[in-house]
């Protein structure tokens, strides 16, 4: 009777003191993961809308970079940290897509990170150099089928998401690319490009903004189904002659450890929210030509259940018909 009343009381005590925790949240600095290096378009987003939140929050945010392993390094330390809302990390396409279907992370599911909200979403687009002879993704196809291995384009990584974009292009227009991989950089894109290494590059606009802005590139199109305001003379896919409706790109989206409890899901959420809404915030995606998609958590974890399926579906196929290698 003894041992059950002293049992008892330490269960008492630990639930009194998480329930204060959870009430006191947040106590000190937050440290939001971001799975990339300094400098990318991943980066840049993910400490704005941080810097902005927190001008209403008790504490700081600080970004860290962890990169490595097409992200799959940060998104572990995100899994492994306490679920106490202190620890929350920005994740894109990689984590949601690519690390699963190669089981580059043994036992890793979805289910080990509890959603908090989707920020911005940025289609894939082609972009080639300013004096390239094609004016329109017509034009790119004619001249990669007239001569199927000609026209060399840079990605990101041998199965990575730059990488299927330009596989399902090919697998439904029957062109034949040359295609040369980089490092999981823009940057590295960017360098190929100028120094004509490569003709044109699969990543989104924003990536590629100054060599747009400075007219050294020209954006042919991109693979979404709405105009890019940060970007009027280059037209979604679906408004082309092709018939295509290939849309696909990366998205931010923030995430906890799969036990955080929901109340710290909840005031992180309205908390980033606030930031999302915010006039700086949203003139600021506009010019550097993102996309804001504000999804909340409920919303977004139906989404990325969704995306993820439909998208392993489409690769299982094109490794069926020999496009794709897994």
């Amino acid at each position: 009777m003894k041992l059950q009343k002293t049992l008892l009381a330490i269960a008492c005590t630990a639930t009194m003191a998480a329930g204060t925790a959870q009430a006191d949240y947040p106590d000190r600095d937050v440290r939001v993961i971001v799975p990339a290096a300094a400098g990318g378009g991943t980066d840049a987003i993910v400490r704005k809308i941080s810097n902005i939140a927190e001008e209403s929050f008790p504490v700081s945010m600080y970004v860290e970079n962890v990169a490595g392993g097409m992200t799959a390094t940060g998104l572990l330390q995100l899994m492994d940290a306490r679920p106490d809302g202190q620890t929350i990390a920005a994740i894109t396409y990689d984590s949601i897509i690519t690390i699963p279907w190669k089981e580059m992370l043994p036992g890793f599911s979805m289910d080990r990170m509890k959603m908090i909200a989707r920020i911005t979403k940025e289609a894939d687009a082609i972009t080639v150099a300013d004096d390239a002879p094609y004016e329109t993704l017509d034009d790119l196809i004619a001249a990669a089928k007239e001569n199927p291995g000609s026209i060399r384009f840079g990605i990101q990584n041998m199965g990575a998401r730059t990488h299927l974009t330009l596989l399902q292009l090919q697998d439904q227009t029957g062109a034949e690319f040359k295609i040369v991989s980089y490092d999981n950089s823009a940057a590295t894109q960017k360098e190929a490009l100028l120094n004509g290494e490569v003709d044109g590059v699969v990543t989104s606009l924003g990536d590629l903004a100054p060599l747009i802005e400075s007219g050294q590139a020209r954006g042919l199109v991109e693979f979404s189904d709405t105009q890019n305001e940060g970007f009027p003379d280059v037209p979604p896919v679906t408004e082309t002659d092709t018939g295509l409706d290939l849309q696909m790109g990366s998205f931010i989206t923030l995430v906890a450890p799969a036990k955080t409890p929901d109340d710290v899901i909840q005031t992180l959420e309205d908390t980033y929210h606030e930031a999302y809404e915010s006039e700086e915030f949203q003139q600021w995606l506009t010019n550097i030509g993102v996309t804001p998609a504000w999804l909340g958590s409920d919303e977004v974890t139906q989404w990325s259940r969704e995306t993820q399926q439909q998208l392993f579906d489409t690769m299982d196929n094109l490794v069926e018909k020999g496009v794709l290698e897994k």
